[in-house]
C-alpha cells in the first residue's frame, strides 16, 4: 500500500497549470512509470549507473514529474533519508524505502572484498558524501569535485592512487550497481 506519511503544503501541479494534491501526484505517477522501466530489476538497473539514471531522470521530468517534486515525495512517504530510487521503488513496487545509510553499509560489504585498499578508501569517502548529500553526489559530472575534495585538489595524487582519468571514471560508474542491490531493511 503507498501512502503519505506527513501532512505538510506541497504543491503539485498538473501539466495543464493546475494544482492536484500529493495523492494525485503520486497516483499520477505510479499510472506513468510503466512507461519507463517495467520491473522493479529494470528500474534497479537504469538506477545503477549514472548515465542511464541521468536519462531516467529528464524522461521523468519532460513528463512533468521533475526532480524536486520526485524530492517533496521523499518527505510524503518518510523517506527523507532515502534515495530518489527509493521514491519511485515505493510508488511503482509498493517497496518500503531504504535510508542511504543502509544503502552505503550494504554498498561497503561488497566494496570491502572487491576493490584494493586505495579504491576502497575513494569509495567509502563517495559513500560518506552519500550518504551526506543525496543520490546528486553520484552523478558522473560530480567525479571531478570528489576527487578534488578527496585528494586535496590534487588530481595528480588521485590518478597516482587510483590510475588514468578513464580507469576512475568506471570504477566510479561501477560501483553504484552495489548500492541498488537488493537490501534487507535492518
Amino acid at each position: 500500500m503507498r501512502t503519505i506519511q506527513h501532512m505538510i503544503t506541497t504543491s503539485f501541479w498538473h501539466p495543464d497549470g493546475t494544482p492536484m494534491s500529493a495523492q494525485q501526484f503520486m497516483e499520477s505517477l505510479f499510472g506513468r512509470l510503466p512507461d519507463f522501466f517495467k520491473s522493479e530489476d529494470e528500474l534497479r538497473t537504469i538506477w545503477s549507473a549514472p548515465s542511464t539514471r541521468a536519462q531516467l531522470l529528464e524522461q521523468l521530468a519532460e513528463k512533468d514529474f521533475v526532480t524536486a517534486e520526485l524530492a517533496e515525495m521523499q518527505k510524503l512517504i518518510g523517506a527523507e533519508n532515502s534515495d530518489l530510487f527509493d521514491v519511485l521503488a515505493h510508488v511503482a513496487f509498493a517497496l518500503a524505502p531504504i535510508t542511504r545509510k543502509e544503502r552505503a553499509q550494504h554498498a561497503r560489504e561488497t566494496i570491502n572484498t572487491t576493490f584494493n585498499e586505495k579504491q576502497q578508501a575513494f569509495l567509502n569517502f563517495v559513500l560518506d558524501q552519500y550518504v551526506t548529500v543525496g543520490v546528486e553526489e553520484l552523478s558522473q559530472d560530480k567525479l571531478p569535485p570528489l576527487l578534488k575534495l578527496k585528494y586535496n585538489n590534487a588530481i595528480h595524487d588521485a590518478i597516482a592512487e587510483l590510475g588514468p582519468a578513464a580507469q576512475i571514471g568506471q570504477l566510479f560508474g561501477n560501483f553504484q550497481r552495489y548500492l541498488y542491490d537488493v537490501v534487507s531493511p535492518r
